[in-house]
């Protein structure tokens, strides 16, 4: 059976109606490529799901790679260099810096069902990882991580990164990525702590105090101990000391 030949591109439209068919596009691909992946997806698939002409994907969005390498950046909202740019200001304290991080690093999660969509977008280009995933590697993680080591080596006036310092990033950054992962459970054990925006900037508060915290262990790790004062020695022969209690 022969393919029908492709539609016509869609007519120009109006600013607004463009923007709507575009984000139209775009959430409707992203629950697809979450749910059957990149290969299985097709563009026809996502078009009817949108409501929209199936050019409209190429006039969009170049093409379904487009599209696809869209719904990994858009729905979270924000460019990661931009947020990247905010805790790494070099005349932030510590403190500071962490919190914007956390505050930057749990804001989608305000955004519901949508990143939900996301983590298992990302997951599923883990386990059927296409050419996105080399630039998902070195922008959404490679990126914020070198940054965060950065502000680590500022802090505690170190020339350079040591295995330590590498820990410590991966470890602060952990403390923020563990609610995505985990947060299916803690809307089954303990929904309250994730039910309203407030709550949210909560978790991204105490995070940044217990980030913190490990940042302050490290740097007392590193200070250089006191040597311990040598105990008098007594001379031989010398008669042992008498208490002059009576």
């Amino acid at each position: 059976m022969r393919e029908s030949a492709p539609s016509p591109a869609p007519p120009r439209a109006s600013r607004t109606d463009g923007i709507e068919a575009r984000k139209r596009l775009l959430y409707a691909a992203l629950a697809l490529f979450a749910e059957k992946g990149f290969a299985k997806t097709s563009t026809r698939e996502i078009a009817a799901a949108a409501g929209t002409n199936i050019a409209s994907i190429s006039y969009y969005f170049g093409d379904k790679a487009g599209l696809y390498a869209a719904t990994f950046t858009e729905p979270m909202g924000g460019a990661m260099p931009d947020f990247i740019a905010m805790y790494e200001a070099p005349e932030l304290p510590i403190a500071e810096a962490l919190r914007i991080f956390m505050a930057g690093y749990l804001e989608p999660l305000k955004h519901g069902d949508i990143v939900r969509q996301c983590m298992r977008l990302h997951l599923r280009e883990l386990l059927e990882p296409t050419g996105q995933w080399a630039t998902e590697l070195e922008r959404d993680v490679k990126a914020p991580h070198e940054a965060l080591v950065r502000v680590l080596c500022r802090h505690l006036q170190l020339a350079a990164a040591d295995d330590d310092i590498q820990r410590l990033a991966f470890a602060i950054s952990g403390l923020a990525t563990q609610l995505f992962v985990m947060r299916d459970v803690v809307e089954q054990m303990q929904p309250q702590l994730l039910d309203a925006d407030a709550r949210i900037d909560t978790w991204a508060e105490r995070l940044s105090a217990y980030a913190l915290a490990l940042v302050a262990d490290e740097a007392r790790r590193r200070r250089p101990s006191k040597p311990r004062a040598a105990r008098p020695t007594r001379s031989r022969g010398a008669a042992p000391r008498t208490s002059l209690l009576p």
